[in-house]
């Protein structure tokens, strides 16, 4: 159809020219030089060979954990809603706090009881070398006064360490994010009671995200090896750089393809999780080729040209390798170099030692 256009313009144009030069002979003026020879020309573009393959898949974040407290207890509070950002520590629920509250007040008391036994029992060792330094004291005396000493600050460590769990255990009744991202799911409500581990918050870390496909097996070489990049439904127009980060070493029961999984490290904040996206696999190891029109290929009975036209309009013949024949195409293997200007119809009424003028490009 585009070829059909331009055919049209091309033959206006002859007649326009073909009419300046009537009006010229009319006036008995000799044209000081001759005109060029207006031509359509196409600019060869190389591809490979193989066509792309697009698959639909999602926008999945990399890292989606849920969060869980370290305690068991009852929720009093729960402080953040799907679809919420959040930041590194950001409160998300609160445990009841009374019972732990009574567990530390207990591991306090008994710290202070430890502290005194092991104050008791060291001045009791102390005396017990004393006397027996005076000859007042047996060895049992001093062993069991050293015994008992030993004992009592294994006590107050134990106390000491008790302390320390419970603090942990009070401070364990806030969960907080650990990471940037977004709420995806709220598990728990307030005055539900939790076990410790169990699910309450699933947050999505935004800082990296992927798309998602379903990969079929004959393709599965390509999508390891291949270059690949993604467009967005709601952006058509954008592509955005992908890689293959995980692929799936079975096929699925059901559908039999493999899951794939690629990075997207230039997406922004705009590209939200859930978006659908079109994942497109292209073979980089695939034979590189070229289509033009097949107006314009010129042969007498040798190789098959093209007429390639340089920057002052000069024309030269060159030998191409044709590798199929399509509807309205020719697919060439080389003999002309990427971006190089093809004449693309009047190929059989050129003269190599003729000058042309483009009229109108078409890239193919």
């Amino acid at each position: 159809m585009r070829l059909g256009i331009f055919r049209r313009k091309f033959k206006v144009l002859l007649s326009v020219s073909g009419l300046a030069v009537m009006l010229a002979g009319c006036n008995d003026k000799p044209a000081e030089q001759a005109q060029d020879r207006p031509v359509l020309v196409a600019t060869v573009h190389y591809e490979a060979d193989v066509p792309e393959r697009s698959f639909v898949g999602t926008i999945r974040p990399r890292v989606e954990s849920d969060l869980g407290f370290r305690v068991a207890g009852k929720v009093a509070r729960r402080l953040v809603e799907v679809g919420q950002r959040v930041e590194p520590g950001q409160p998300l629920a609160v445990l009841d706090e009374v019972d732990l509250k009574l567990q530390a007040d207990q591991s306090e008391a008994e710290f202070r009881a430890a502290t005194g036994v092991v104050a008791q029992a060291v001045a009791a060792e102390t005396r017990a070398k004393e006397l027996k330094a005076r000859g007042w004291s047996t060895d049992a005396q001093v062993d069991q006064a050293r015994a008992s000493a030993d004992e009592a600050r294994a006590r107050l460590t134990r106390a000491e360490r008790a302390v320390e769990l419970t603090k942990n255990s009070l401070s364990y009744t806030t969960l907080a994010a650990d990471a940037r991202g977004v709420v995806t799911a709220t598990l728990v409500e307030p005055g539900q009671v939790v076990a410790s581990g169990q699910a309450a918050i699933r947050i999505a870390r935004i800082a990296e995200k992927e798309a998602v496909v379903a990969i079929p097996e004959t393709l599965v070489q390509r999508a390891r090896s291949g270059e690949a990049h993604v467009t967005l439904w709601s952006e058509p127009g954008r592509r955005y750089a992908a890689k293959l980060r995980e692929l799936a070493p079975q096929a699925d029961a059901a559908t039999r393809t493999y899951l794939a999984k690629f990075t997207l490290p230039d997406v922004g904040e705009d590209v939200q999780l859930g978006m659908t996206a079109t994942l497109i696999l292209a073979d980089t190891g695939g034979e590189k080729v070229a289509r033009v029109p097949l107006s314009a290929l010129f042969s007498q009975g040798d190789k098959p040209s093209l007429y390639v036209v340089d920057a002052s309009g000069a024309v030269s013949l060159r030998p191409v390798t044709v590798k199929a024949y399509e509807t309205n195409d020719a697919v060439i293997g080389g003999g002309v170099e990427e971006g190089a200007r093809v004449v693309a119809l009047g190929v059989q009424k050129l003269d190599p030692a003729q000058k042309v003028s483009v009229v109108a490009s078409l890239a193919f």
